[in-house]
């Protein structure tokens, strides 16, 4: 079977997906059955479509349309493969913390067309999840997006595939590695702006850090952790929400002092009235799970009903791992496409008292 692929957003991770696509063609076709050919790609710069396939090594953009027109023309041109269930959009488009736009309207406008879509962007998640989910329902199609915490370690899959009959009654982590290294880095005596400046270099953080520091990344992930896991309806700004800042190195001097740790923690927990959620920097015992992370290094816990705590650790992440998750959602929608099972209905929406 082949996959036609249109890929909004070709980015250092889109270019990276298309990469394992061609590194893992033989394993693909062997374990799954499946080849894949890119059709049309859309970029701030231009697009291109072709429905022989696009080669991505000598590919030159047209610049005359916005990218949602070229998507729905796109898509149009795609009918047969969308009635055949194997038409996937990829979106890895710019965040937008407060909206999620314009990735919203393109998830939309794919489902629509009876396209599955996978995205490694978290606005779209953590800002209109129960719509899109609706969405992907009505339209009998995946839409799936294992990347938008922690790369590719598999959070929402676990969740999804692999416990059933357990609810999840919360979670806490770390989920911004920027900030994790920044504070390991604090610790032991360097600056904030110079912990800062070594991530930027090595393309982690931003030009920009304020998302990062500010801690509007973690808040985007927790929203979007607690709108899959416990069934909440928030964005971004509901999440209560403390960074970090340049006197933040003598609080985690002083912590390290007492034998303690101080992290950016993103929790959410449920509640008679709902989901709570919220983001700042906590000192924390050393024997904890979340103290013991350095540099760069993620964690989530999840606190179950029958399973008690479950803890995920990412010791590292990076291009080639959120490429992965994609890589990922790509062979669960083409497993499901050729085993003929069902799309499965996402976790119940918290109930409130």
């Amino acid at each position: 079977m082949t996959v036609d692929l249109i890929l909004i957003g070709f980015g250092n991770v889109g270019r990276r997906f298309v990469g394992l696509l061609d590194e893992q063609r033989t394993m693909l076709a062997r374990r799954y059955g499946i080849s894949t050919r890119i059709v049309g790609i859309a970029t701030r710069h231009g697009q291109v479509f072709s429905a022989r396939g696009v080669d991505v090594a000598k590919v030159r953009l047209d610049t005359s349309a916005d990218t949602l027109t070229f998507l729905q023309d796109a898509l149009s041109k795609s009918r047969v493969a969308a009635r055949e269930r194997r038409l996937v959009v990829v979106e890895t488009t710019t965040l937008d913390v407060k909206r999620g736009e314009p990735a919203v309207r393109y998830i939309r406008a794919a489902l629509s067309a009876k396209a599955h879509v996978i995205t490694a962007n978290k606005g779209p998640v953590a800002c209109a999840y129960a719509a899109l989910r609706r969405a992907a329902e009505r339209a009998d199609r995946r839409w799936l997006f294992e990347g938008v915490v922690m790369d590719g370690v598999p959070i929402f899959n676990l969740a999804r595939e692999t416990l059933p009959a357990v609810k999840i009654l919360g979670f806490r982590g770390v989920v911004n590695s920027t900030t994790n290294f920044m504070l390991t880095a604090m610790e032991r005596g360097r600056s904030f702006d110079d912990a800062l400046a070594e991530m930027q270099a090595i393309g982690i953080a931003e030009a920009d850090a304020s998302l990062d520091v500010d801690g509007w990344d973690a808040a985007a992930k927790t929203a979007a952790l607690a709108n899959v896991l416990l069934g909440a309806q928030l964005m971004p700004a509901q999440v209560e929400r403390q960074g970090i800042a340049r006197e933040t190195a003598a609080r985690a001097v002083e912590a390290m002092s007492r034998g303690r740790r101080l992290k950016l923690v993103a929790r959410a927990s449920r509640q008679e009235r709902g989901v709570t959620a919220r983001v700042s920097p906590e000192e924390l015992a050393s024997d904890d799970p979340l103290a013991q992370l350095e540099g760069q290094q993620n964690a989530i816990i999840l606190s179950t009903d029958l399973l008690g705590e479950i803890a995920i650790v990412q010791r590292g992440g990076g291009l080639t791992q959120t490429a992965y998750a994609l890589l990922a959602d790509l062979v669960t929608i083409a497993r499901s496409i050729t085993s003929g099972a069902a799309i499965p209905r996402s976790r119940p929406r918290a109930r409130r008292g």
